[in-house]
């Protein structure tokens, strides 16, 4: 119930609003619009529409010019809160690039992640692929991997937008995870197969 009241607090944020509206306003452009055909076809019969209600001048031609520019421009709107939000998640996520501590393994068995002198602390963008790390409860996965020890509830909802935690675990089809999510519960062994650095979710 948080998450989806969160979810609609940022969807609804005031500011997000203002700054999209001037894009909003670019993509009246046809050069632009006709890359949505649907509101290309909308955006055609809105200005038919207002050539139509100059000539007959009724109240009711007046009503539907209204209410087509309107479907036309919340349209956009929309669009571009969808993008602006889009941006800023992808910018949270460079700036953890930065910000993210790894815990790589030097001397690493299965059954050896609990020594506490084995993991060396490094900057997540200079993991290289094959490099071991253990990430625990509350930390973010560094970089996209495979994990090789351990089972943890992750929430991806930074990189995909489900609220509801998955379950990652080694072996079988649920040991892939990403960089940027985050580890809510145990820990977990990663083993890395993408530099993050040139990871996806890194633009």
């Amino acid at each position: 119930m948080t998450r989806t009241t969160t979810s609609a607090r940022h969807l609804l944020d005031p500011g997000l609003l203002v700054r999209s509206l001037p894009d909003a306003l670019r993509k009246l452009d046809p050069r632009t619009l006709w890359r949505n055909p649907v509101m290309f076809i909308v955006e055609i019969g809105a200005g038919w529409a207002t050539i139509l209600a100059i000539g007959d001048n009724t109240w009711f031609s007046w009503l539907v010019v209204f209410w087509l520019w309107l479907t036309v421009i919340f349209a956009n709107l929309a669009e571009a809160v969808a993008e602006g939000r889009g941006k800023a998640q992808a910018d949270t996520l460079r700036r953890a690039k930065a910000d993210t501590v790894a815990h790589r393994l030097r001397n690493w068995s299965p059954g050896t992640a609990g020594t506490p002198e084995d993991p060396e602390d490094v900057a997540a963008p200079l993991l290289q692929p094959g490099d071991i790390v253990v990430v625990a409860a509350g930390e973010v996965i560094p970089g996209d991997g495979d994990v090789v020890e351990g089972i943890a509830s992750v929430d991806e909802s930074a990189i995909t937008g489900e609220s509801a935690p998955v379950i990652r675990e080694s072996g079988g089809d649920r040991s892939s995870v990403t960089g940027g999510t985050t580890v809510l519960s145990d820990r977990i062994v990663i083993r890395i197969t993408q530099n993050r650095a040139r990871a996806s979710w890194t633009g």
